[in-house]
């Protein structure tokens, strides 16, 4: 459940402390950022994620791989330890250690970040700023400062750092109330890859022995 616990809050998002007003510039940033994601139908994202703890300056480092159906909910999500599986309306957690499966419906709000939803979050229910341009990794990046008009997260900012020569994602890093940050850095990104749809949904006979529990 630990486990769960965490990749559930690296999905979920951000209670508001950014102003009241939306940012054009930073809008018309996220404009172009939707627009070079969502020509694409599915892609593959390779990235690593990275969990600090301010406090014992613990820090976590794993790698993994995403799959989106461009302009739809559906996604999969693939780390060391689990998957996170999605067809829009079901969600499917597989804790491969525990072999266990936990059945969700899938967030029809914006009490949790669809990772389908990297790339145009910003379009329902958030705020967003632009407070001027960053070095990342060497590439010179827009940011863009997001939170939910729903106040009642766990999380309360993501920062977005956007190539400012080609508009692609580089990382998003996620503050939570507690102090901890969570970073998905973008290794990799491949459009259009030819993969049967069949990906976004858990078929269990492809994963002999887990047990099914389902919370819905």
């Amino acid at each position: 459940m630990k486990r769960f616990s965490t990749v559930a809050l690296l999905i979920s998002v951000f209670a508001a402390q950014l102003q009241a007003q939306t940012d054009t510039k930073a809008k018309a940033i996220l404009d172009q950022v939707a627009k070079k994601y969502s020509t694409t139908n599915i892609s593959k994202s390779g990235f690593t994620y990275t969990i600090e703890d301010p406090d014992t300056k613990a820090k976590q480092v794993q790698s993994g791989t995403l799959y989106v159906k461009a302009r739809t909910n559906k996604f999969k999500l693939v780390l060391k330890d689990q998957e996170m599986i999605s067809d829009g309306k079901t969600q499917w957690t597989y804790l491969k250690e525990e072999k266990e499966v936990q059945v969700n419906n899938s967030p029809a709000d914006n009490s949790q970040f669809n990772p389908a939803q990297l790339f145009n979050m910003y379009q329902k229910g958030y705020k967003y700023v632009y407070p001027g341009d960053s070095k990342v990794n060497g590439k010179i990046c827009n940011v863009i400062e997001l939170a939910p008009l729903d106040t009642k997260g766990s999380v309360f900012k993501i920062r977005l750092s956007i190539d400012k020569a080609t508009k692609s994602l580089v990382n998003a890093l996620i503050f939570d109330r507690n102090g901890n940050r969570y970073t998905y850095a973008i290794t990799s990104f491949v459009p259009g890859i030819k993969v049967s749809e069949s990906i976004f949904t858990f078929d269990k006979s492809k994963y002999p022995g887990v047990e099914v529990v389902d919370l819905r």
